[in-house]
């Protein structure tokens, strides 16, 4: 057995009570509480980030072929979709998923009361998948073969400001000349809690109504809504499409592919702004958690100047005894960190099971505190504790160089 860490482990043997355990207790427990928090708020943090953009995912995709414009109507410049990146979007290796869309503005009533909205309207291609998780009563429209849907989608602040419920009829006017109106019937409600952009105002249909108002054909929809798969660079993709674009469409390219992060660029900075934020916090946790570790071996290494001195004076080199005391601090940081962990991933445990901390959604676009599962993130928190503690007991510990025999022997 290596001698210095037989030694370090006699020593943690026979500091299981006194001033010693009590030193001990308070660096484990220092960093328990710190990488506990670290690991709450990665958590917490991912959870915000991904839950905030799966809805406006759930929503749009990530990336919208538009038409380029120079109008700020909540209505598209409407052009033909039939072209090859559409049609033959399957081979395209990032693209998941391409659906067209369409949007008209109108007044929805009923008996009571009267609402200015955005009709959405979309087709068979429509991802009713993705848009699931926005269910909250009710059914999606069903797009009939033929003809299209007397059916519409409304969000909870709609149907509530309305006084409507799934089965009711609603009555919705459109802004055109003539003005045009449809009766429409509620089969499902929805909710993002992201009233500033799609609960407040939209409400979802049939888009072949919005072709059949403004007298277009079947294959003319005012955008084209891109699902990226999993892992896929939305800049690159981005880039890719501009290019095919541009061959297809040759000297007629008037198309521009927008990211949804730059549509919702508020949203996407506040969610940028929460990991700095946490950096932030990280950088907080490991200083004061080293600081702490610091003072602890300090006041460890005080403790044992006589053992130091007669260890010195038996001959015992002052890289073996450091290497005492890097042990001891070895023993007290894995002790941490499982404490750390068991409080980190216990809280967070806890609030994914019972949504124990409660948010307002009109703030936090959210009702609870959702946590997101990443144990690559936990993993490298550990990581990243076990080494930066590891360096800085190399700090205190390079004491025991200018510790001479007689004077640590004496010492008392």
């Amino acid at each position: 057995m290596n001698l210095s860490y037989f030694i370090s482990k006699r020593i943690s043997q026979g500091n299981q009570a006194g001033f010693s355990s009590t030193i001990h207790t308070i660096a484990i427990v220092s960093i328990g509480i710190g990488l506990g928090a670290a690991i709450v708020s990665f958590l917490i943090m991912n959870g915000f980030q991904e839950t905030v953009k799966n809805r406006i995912y759930s929503f749009n995709g990530q990336l919208l072929i538009t038409r380029f414009s120079t109008d700020n109507s909540v209505e598209e410049v409407p052009f033909d979709i039939n072209f090859d990146v559409f049609n033959k979007s399957k081979a395209l290796p990032y693209v998941d998923h391409m659906q067209e869309f369409a949007h008209k503005a109108g007044l929805i009533k009923n008996k009571e009361e009267i609402l200015g909205v955005v009709l959405k309207g979309v087709g068979k291609s429509f991802d009713t998948t993705a848009f699931r998780t926005n269910m909250i009563e009710g059914r999606f429209i069903h797009v009939p073969d033929s003809g299209y849907a007397n059916e519409i989608v409304l969000s909870k602040v709609i149907a509530n400001k309305l006084k409507v419920k799934t089965g009711d009829a609603v009555t919705v006017h459109f802004f055109q000349n003539p003005p045009r109106f449809r009766r429409l019937k509620v089969t499902g409600i929805y909710q993002t809690n992201l009233s500033e952009y799609f609960d407040g105002k939209i409400v979802i249909g049939d888009i072949r109504l919005i072709q059949r108002l403004n007298d277009w054909a079947d294959s003319i929809a005012g955008g084209i809504e891109i699902y990226l798969k999993p892992g896929t660079n939305v800049d690159e993709a981005q880039l890719q499409l501009e290019t095919l674009l541009e061959k297809d469409m040759k000297k007629n390219f008037d198309k521009d592919v927008e990211s949804i992060a730059a549509k919702y660029s508020q949203v996407f900075e506040w969610l940028n702004l929460l990991d700095r934020q946490v950096a932030i916090l990280l950088v907080i946790i490991l200083f004061v958690i080293s600081v702490n570790m610091i003072s602890i071996i300090l006041i460890l290494v005080m403790e044992r100047t006589q053992m130091i001195g007669m260890l010195k004076a038996m001959g015992a080199s002052g890289g073996l005894i450091r290497s005492i005391f890097v042990y001891n601090g070895i023993n007290l940081l894995v002790k941490g960190l499982l404490l750390g962990n068991l409080l980190g991933i216990g809280l967070c445990y806890l609030q994914d099971t019972f949504k124990i901390i409660k948010l307002n959604p009109e703030d936090y676009y959210m009702s609870f505190v959702p946590i997101s599962w990443h144990w690559d993130v936990v993993l490298v928190l550990n990581l990243l504790t076990f080494m930066m503690v590891t360096i800085v007991l190399l700090i205190p510990t390079a004491i025991v160089f200018r510790i001479t025999p007689i004077k640590a022997i004496r010492f008392d």
